[in-house]
């Protein structure tokens, strides 16, 4: 059963009958609600990755215990919250004037493109740009403390509230102009990031062509280009290059972002610059470096840092894909030099990914790369 999101506004009464369509789905046995409760309900999903179900059986889950309460439960995690009761005290909130309320009103018009009902509430309440959320979630930590200027990126928000209008420069324009806080740090993801570090690992603003305008304009009024809170994700540029979003790190490098570290030149492919940083890097930069040389399809520098000694069987650090290989983001991405690099290198076809379960040459099938999955079934029959 597809769930359409209940008006920021909406009554208690319209989420209830969301739980209660769901229950009766269930005991339905709808697909599609099955999905949804496996995917949302703490029961079915994994303690370690808490957005990945368990690997249960059908008759599994459907001898597992679901009543009204369950279904309370998942419709709340549908929307981010940390349960029922957090759910109807955010209902209770933004159902009343005040400036819970008025933050809410404010974060749809941002996710929604409406310049006209952002510039009347801002100009209702010239505090705005500087309110937090206060929702309480299921993330870590569970009150992520959004600023309105968060929501534009797209990431580290509630789930259903991460995408992009085609105007959000323009939204964030009006933000910035208006006094908010360009580098102000949230809690998302368990660290503290700005918006341009989620920004730069965000697919929304990516897919809707505007990432790049986006961070030039967080650096027309002054983002920092160097790390900023902490995490795994503080670099701006670093974490352009972990997410794959190779413009919007070039875009950062012609702003001034300096490639001063070992991985930051091997996920730029700059040859001359690995070479130069690769004596003074630490085992960690050497082994991060390796992760986004393969990552971003660079053979040259990646042969570099083989020769060097680095291991291609040790899966990523953290931070860069740790649940995976060199080789399964390679195939996956469709870099066809560098898998053949990998193998040659002694890179083992047969590791499983910790997240998945995938093969390299399953990472190939899943990302359509033809080509790839031909080769490396061809050297798994002769190894």
């Amino acid at each position: 059963m597809p769930i359409t999101p209940v008006s920021f506004r909406g009554s208690l009464r319209e989420y209830q009958q969301q739980a209660d369509d769901l229950w009766q789905a269930w005991k339905a046995g709808d697909g599609d609600a099955i999905r949804l409760v496996v995917r949302q309900h703490p029961r079915f999903t994994r303690s370690d990755v808490p957005w990945l179900p368990k690997p249960m059986t059908e008759a599994e889950i459907r001898n597992a215990p679901f009543d009204r309460a369950d279904a309370q439960l998942a419709i709340a995690r549908w929307y981010d919250f940390a349960d029922w009761r957090r759910l109807e005290e955010y209902v209770a909130a933004v159902t009343r004037e005040g400036p819970v309320a008025r933050f809410e009103a404010a974060a749809e018009a941002v996710i929604d493109g409406d310049l006209e009902t952002l510039k009347r509430l801002l100009q209702q309440d010239p505090d705005l740009p500087l309110a937090r959320s206060t929702r309480v979630t299921d993330f870590s930590p569970p009150v992520h403390r959004a600023t309105l200027l968060h929501y534009v990126a797209a990431n580290g928000v509630e789930g259903y509230r991460q995408r992009t209008p085609p105007n959000a420069v323009e939204v964030a324009t009006m933000l910035l102009r208006a006094a908010a806080v360009v580098d102000a740090l949230a809690d998302m993801y368990g660290g503290q990031h700005t918006t341009m570090s989620m920004l730069v690992s965000s697919a929304h603003p990516a897919r809707a062509g505007v990432q790049v305008a986006l961070v030039e304009t967080l650096l027309d009024f002054g983002a920092a280009l160097e790390a900023r809170g902490a995490g795994d994700w503080a670099s701006p540029l670093g974490t352009a290059l972990a997410f794959g979003y190779f413009p919007a790190a070039q875009a950062l490098v012609r702003r001034g972002a300096r490639v001063d570290m070992l991985p930051l030149a091997a996920g730029l492919g700059r040859l001359d610059d690995v070479q130069r940083l690769l004596p003074a890097a630490t085992a960690l930069d050497r082994h991060r470096a390796t992760a986004l040389a393969a990552q971003h399809g660079h053979a040259d520098a990646l042969r570099v840092l083989l020769d060097a000694g680095e291991d291609p069987n040790r899966y990523n650090p953290k931070g860069n894909h740790g649940h995976s290989t060199p080789l399964h983001q390679a195939a996956l991405a469709g870099h066809d030099q560098v898998v053949r690099l990998l193998v040659e290198r002694g890179a083992r076809l047969d590791i499983r990914d910790t997240i998945y379960d995938g093969t390299p040459l399953g990472w190939a099938e899943y990302g359509g790369q033809r080509d790839i999955a031909r080769y490396l079934s061809a050297i798994e029959t002769t190894r």
